[in-house]
């Protein structure tokens, strides 16, 4: 198969790169990322999520971040919202799209959010019958999709029923994630060719952790398999509280300079996406997890 012309980056930064962090950041700070990122060209940005403060108290203030931010033409800015309370804020705060996340495992699905995977989606019917009256979409997530920190190796087939009933309830979009980043290239084509038989590859991205440096590799697997959207976060930010060892998300920037030189489309900015990386990163005391943005400042 040849690869795409065109590829569409989810920016997860906002969201899943920082909920995670322990030093409090400021709405101040938060906005002045997803503007940076909207002024690099990320026409995708997930801006916060709608979850209880006692659970994930970084993402406390995701309404005051929608209200401040600039909202830019042709820019998604999404949210996640696991249930209905949380989809119910999202809409009174003008959010036009959330996402939505179950399990590829029962296992990590009760260490998750306490309930089975069947329990998960059907907690999200009511979501989904909302979404449709306020005329939001709703992108699903399935996580652990290679490996789960609770029952091992995930095979393709355990993943697809979900991504099918995702799909299914109204999802016009699934990301399969490597939340602990185990996968390697061949898991990878492997997972796609399984699951777009329930579910049309362009309908399907992909989301790795690079937890055992494999990411890149699998984001190449993926673009052989025809996917063409896929989950990154700028500096690498981001991780799993319920998956010990696995490290941050896929940088923006790698993942980036990787379609640059395979002549794939974007729109994106890689400059000013570096600057945007070291700016939070300096605001959270740390080196940008991006190698390639390490790479340009050691130049």
């Amino acid at each position: 198969m040849s690869l795409p012309t065109h590829v569409r980056l989810v920016e997860v930064g906002p969201r899943d790169g920082l909920q995670n962090e322990a030093q409090p950041i400021s709405i101040a700070d938060k906005v002045r990322l997803v503007d940076g990122l909207s002024e690099a060209g990320l026409s995708y940005i997930e801006v916060g999520s709608f979850v209880s403060p006692k659970w994930v108290p970084q993402m406390a203030g995701s309404a005051e971040v929608f209200s401040a931010i600039k909202y830019r033409p042709g820019v998604t800015y999404a949210a996640l919202a696991p249930n209905l309370r949380g989809f119910q804020d999202a809409v009174a705060a003008g959010v036009k799209e959330v996402a939505v996340f179950a399990a590829a495992t029962e296992a990590f699905s009760q260490r998750n959010i306490n309930c089975s995977i069947s329990d998960s989606l059907q907690r999200f019917e009511p979501i989904m019958e909302a979404a449709r009256s306020h005329g939001v979409r709703v992108r699903g997530y399935v996580s652990c999709v290679l490996g789960c920190p609770y029952e091992g190796r995930v095979s393709a087939e355990q993943v697809a029923p979900v991504a099918k009933a995702l799909y299914d309830m109204g999802c016009y979009e699934v990301s399969l994630g490597d939340t602990l980043g185990t996968g390697t290239a061949g898991d990878t084509r492997r997972l796609f060719e399984v699951v777009s038989a329930q579910v049309p590859r362009a309908q399907l991205a992909g989301h790795f952790h690079d937890t055992y440096g494999q990411a890149l590799t699998n984001v190449y697997a993926s673009l052989l398999e025809g996917i063409q959207v896929f989950d990154s976060s700028v500096a690498g930010l981001g991780g799993c509280p319920y998956a010990k060892g696995a490290t941050g998300n896929i940088a923006t920037e790698d993942v980036l300079y990787l379609l640059q030189g395979l002549g794939i489309e974007t729109g994106i900015d890689l400059d000013r996406l570096i600057a945007v990386g070291q700016r939070i990163s300096q605001v959270l005391g740390r080196p940008t997890g991006s190698r390639v943005a390490r790479a340009r400042s050691a130049q």
